[in-house]
């Protein structure tokens, strides 16, 4: 069932996998379902449509025929016409004098209404709370048709300038979240994220709450590099890399403060980039150990540590940035091939790797909630800027423009509304 979407930085349980069928065609993984959004009516009626008509292209999940095909439907839609233009389901949307939105989902094949709720759009109409609103509307229509959630209602972060910005998963509602700061990372529960400052002194990692404004350092030493942080999934717990003149390791600290405790044991190599794996368990981490990078797995504590990317193709040379996908299959990692960077990722069940990017430089992937489409950082424009790419299509889209550099990004969680 849809929740009502109604506060912000509270993530929705991920589902585990594609679970059902509510149209008359059986949705099935790589294949879409067509569908169409019905112009919605009145002052918003054109945003609307044309937000719940993008958010559903963008999941890849559906083919979505333009609106301005669709017959006049002052009332029960005429199916056997949708039928001739090969529509399986139709969005029917009208806003309520609550200001609330009524959604109506049709089956064609079965010719009645299959799915209907009442969903709450936060006052003032356009606004950013609003927007997040309208994005879990699209994400709700999703789940009805394929049993899982969308990722429409989620934010990116990223570094440009020196600073955190954050922006909707469909490019709007830019954002500047922090005055400085890099590499940041979300709290599981979307609330707020951590990230490392490079100021020539302290280089802390801090903690910025996105809702309150609030902000605390949760590691900071004179003279000692902290970079990378990630946090648990379970959200008690981050780790970091620390570097010194004698090397870089990672260490792992209760958020809420209290003694730190190192991981990995480099004598000299470095150690970076950590992420974890959906239970807490284990770490993905690159490390020069070998004399150059690569990517590694170990438990929480750094015992067991075992190469992840023996088996990768290309330059054999470098491979970095890794993430860990929210289902838990797969670790994503940029790697060296013919001189430049791309994007693969290697299934943690048999070792397979597969390419997701060969146009121009692809760095810092990170996994999209449905653990399916990720944000990278790409200059196959002119200039680097943020992507998301459909994993298992390569389809590709630009997020960030302007004329700076957008880069180090990190996916939400599916939030709430903003």
């Amino acid at each position: 069932m849809v929740g009502a979407l109604v506060a912000l930085g509270v993530a929705r349980p991920l589902a585990a996998q594609d679970r059902g069928v509510s149209l008359g065609i059986q949705y099935r993984e790589g294949a879409k379902t067509s569908v169409i959004v019905l112009p919605i009516a009145g002052a918003t009626g054109d945003t609307l449509t044309r937000m719940l008509s993008r958010d559903l292209d963008f999941s890849d999940r559906f083919n979505v025929v333009s609106s301005t095909s669709a017959p006049d439907t002052p009332g029960a839609p005429n199916y056997a016409l949708f039928t001739k233009l090969g529509v399986d389901g139709i969005v029917q949307a009208s806003v309520l004098p609550t200001g609330w939105l009524r959604v109506a989902l049709h089956d064609v094949g079965l010719k009645k209404v299959r799915n209907t709720k009442d969903f709450p759009l936060p006052a003032p109409a356009q606004s950013p709370a609003w927007r997040m609103a309208v994005h879990g509307v699209s994400d709700g229509i999703e789940e009805w048709v394929t049993g899982q959630r969308g990722i429409a209602q989620s934010r990116i972060a990223f570094t440009r300038g020196g600073r955190i910005w954050t922006v909707d998963s469909d490019g709007a509602n830019l954002t500047a979240a922090t005055p400085s700061g890099m590499s940041p990372q979300w709290l599981p529960s979307g609330r707020g994220i951590v990230y490392a400052v490079l100021d020539g002194s302290r280089n802390p990692i801090m903690f910025k709450d996105l809702v309150s404004g609030a902000q605390r350092t949760l590691v900071s030493e004179a003279r000692v590099e902290h970079t990378t942080p990630v946090v648990s999934p379970d959200g008690r717990t981050i780790v970091y890399a620390r570097g010194t003149d004698v090397g870089t390791d990672l260490y792992a600290q209760p958020i809420d403060g209290g003694a730190s405790r190192r991981i990995t044991v480099g004598r000299g190599r470095a150690s970076t980039q950590p992420t974890f794996s959906p239970d807490g368990q284990r770490v993905a981490f690159m490390s020069d150990r070998s004399g150059h990078p690569e990517v590694y797995i170990s438990d929480l504590d750094g015992t067991n540590a075992e190469l992840l990317t023996a088996a990768a193709f290309g330059d054999r040379d470098y491979r970095a940035g890794p993430d860990w996908s929210p289902d838990g299959r797969l670790v994503a990692f940029q790697s060296r091939n013919g001189g430049t960077f791309q994007i693969m990722t290697i299934n943690l069940r048999d070792q397979a790797v597969r390419s997701v990017t060969n146009d121009g430089r692809n760095d810092d992937p990170s996994w999209a909630p449905d653990s399916r489409h990720l944000v990278l950082t790409s200059n196959r424009s002119g200039m680097r800027q943020l992507w998301v790419v459909d994993a298992e299509t390569g389809r590709a889209r630009q997020l960030t423009f302007g004329a700076q550099e957008a880069r180090l990004s990190a996916w939400s969680p599916r939030l709430l509304t903003q």
